[in-house]
């Protein structure tokens, strides 16, 4: 075997230490979040003051656009754009908008800047932020580390000594990427008060961006409803079968659990997972087993009316008309 196929074999031999079987389910929650975040790195973030700058205050025939910046940690500033829908007289809900692999938080605002955007965008619903507004509520486009402005290029992301020197330091790229969204949602509850609604917060996102999504929803319960696209998959079907950016590994999480497992500390606040039937790098199979899992959570937790699978007839991408359908209906909206 090469060292590879041995740590798969091994892998696939392994049952996840804590994953839930019986008793306090709420001891096991619990005891699961405190290892996520110890896994992630939390413990090795500081809370500073934001200092808050906004660059650009606009509106368009679409919406009126807030575009600024804050510290999420010493030394590091986040950019991100509020959306709101046009003629908007109270606080509304504000859907976190998370791009996955590509150039930049653009994609979601559905603004192209480089050669292959406007494909990207058109060719699997990825301008988040546009259909948000339509479906009338507010958007939050937080550019993600080592995307775009934060350490990306035009030609896209730029993860691995990124992530290679957050593993050496004892934290994670998923930990800071998930740092900075809570930071943005302080932010939000502190500076936009009149703008959104703060108790009425989804995260959504594709690909990486979905990855960032589930693991928010995870760890802060201010999430009122978590969507990842083309993200939630057993571990051992998507990053561990082939080979994925270097930003979705969590050093030791396949030893206590699988994504499934974790599905249980969203919960009971709504679940949406998207997928794509032919999605090749989070296959459909590693989806369904997971699913079943999170499934046997939520009944557990009296919460089944919060969680919903769709699958789209396609690949790697977002599917808005059908995810937004299911959302609407959950809420009865």
């Amino acid at each position: 075997m090469t060292p590879w196929e041995l740590n798969k074999s091994a892998v696939a031999k392994t049952i996840p230490s804590m994953r839930y079987v019986s008793g306090d389910i709420g001891e096991w929650r619990s005891t699961t979040v405190a290892k996520l975040a110890e896994l992630l790195g939390m413990d090795t973030f500081t809370k500073v003051s934001p200092e808050l700058e906004i660059e650009f205050d606009k509106i368009t025939d679409e919406r009126r656009e807030i575009r600024f910046t804050f510290k999420s940690e010493e030394d590091y500033r986040v950019p991100c754009h509020l959306c709101i829908p046009l003629g908007a007289e109270k606080p509304l809900p504000v859907v976190i908008c998370l791009q996955g692999h590509s150039t930049g938080m653009h994609i979601s605002l559905g603004n192209p800047k480089y050669p292959g955007d406007a494909q990207t965008i058109s060719g699997g619903d990825r301008d988040f932020c546009v259909r948000v507004v339509k479906e009338g509520w507010c958007a939050l486009a937080v550019e993600q580390r080592n995307f775009g402005e934060c350490g990306g290029t035009e030609k896209g992301p730029d993860c691995l000594m990124g992530s290679l020197t957050s593993i050496i330091r004892g934290r994670t790229t998923i930990g800071e990427r998930v740092w900075d969204v809570m930071r943005a949602i302080d932010v939000l509850e502190e500076s936009f008060a009149d703008i959104v609604d703060s108790s009425d917060i989804v995260c959504m996102g594709n690909s990486g961006g979905g990855t960032s999504t589930f693991y928010i929803g995870c760890l802060d319960k201010r999430i009122k409803c978590t969507m990842p696209s083309c993200a939630f998959c057993s571990y051992d079907d998507s990053i561990i079968a082939m080979r994925h950016c270097s930003c979705n590994y969590i050093p030791g999480a396949r030893r206590y659990f699988d994504m499934g497992d974790l599905a249980g500390l969203i919960a009971p606040r709504g679940f949406i997972v998207v997928a794509g039937r032919e999605d090749s790098i989070f296959p459909f199979k590693g989806v369904a087993t997971q699913f079943c899992i999170a499934s046997d959570l939520y009944n557990r937790q009296g919460a089944s009316d919060k969680l919903a699978l769709v699958v789209g007839n396609g690949g790697h991408r977002f599917y808005a008309d059908d995810a937004w359908k299911v959302y609407r209906e959950m809420y009865k909206l």
